[in-house]
């Protein structure tokens, strides 16, 4: 079931299992060092599929100086390969339409998902740069309601 929710409106347990995961995937899986939970967290919609009581999907939504930004947009690797990505930025997208209407959105994205975000009409600016020791690059997409 999909979830669209505050931090303030998060479980203990919901916030405990976006957490893990989140540290699982982006830390230990890509053995990167960063501070991966931030004062983003708690300004953030934090938009996320359960099933079976696991986070399968799961990407937060904030402001951020005059757009909207998301970010740590994932899969559980246990249930990759089943769409859940297309379906997470639907989510993601219907979340920035309601609650930042005719926003820029203006993401920070892993250079390998580039293609994965151009489906939903981002458009790449600029060259790569090193962002928490991974290559990405700015992206955009103008919401217009």
């Amino acid at each position: 079931m999909w979830y669209s929710k505050t931090f303030s409106e998060l479980s203990t347990d919901e916030l405990f299992k976006i957490l893990y995961l989140r540290t699982k995937v982006f830390v230990v899986d890509q053995n990167r060092v960063y501070q991966e939970v931030d004062e983003h967290d708690p300004e953030s919609i934090h938009v996320f599929d359960m099933e079976d009581g696991q986070i399968v999907a799961y990407a937060r939504v904030f402001k951020q100086d005059e757009n909207v930004t998301f970010g740590r947009v994932l899969t559980n690797p246990a249930y990759r390969g089943k769409g859940l990505g297309n379906e997470l930025m639907k989510h993601v997208l219907d979340t920035i339409q309601k609650d930042f209407p005719n926003k820029e959105v203006e993401i920070e994205a892993q250079v390998q998902v580039e293609k994965f975000y151009q489906k939903f009409h981002f458009q790449t600016q600029g060259a790569p740069f090193l962002f928490n020791h991974t290559p990405h690059l700015k992206m955009t997409h103008e919401m217009i309601s």
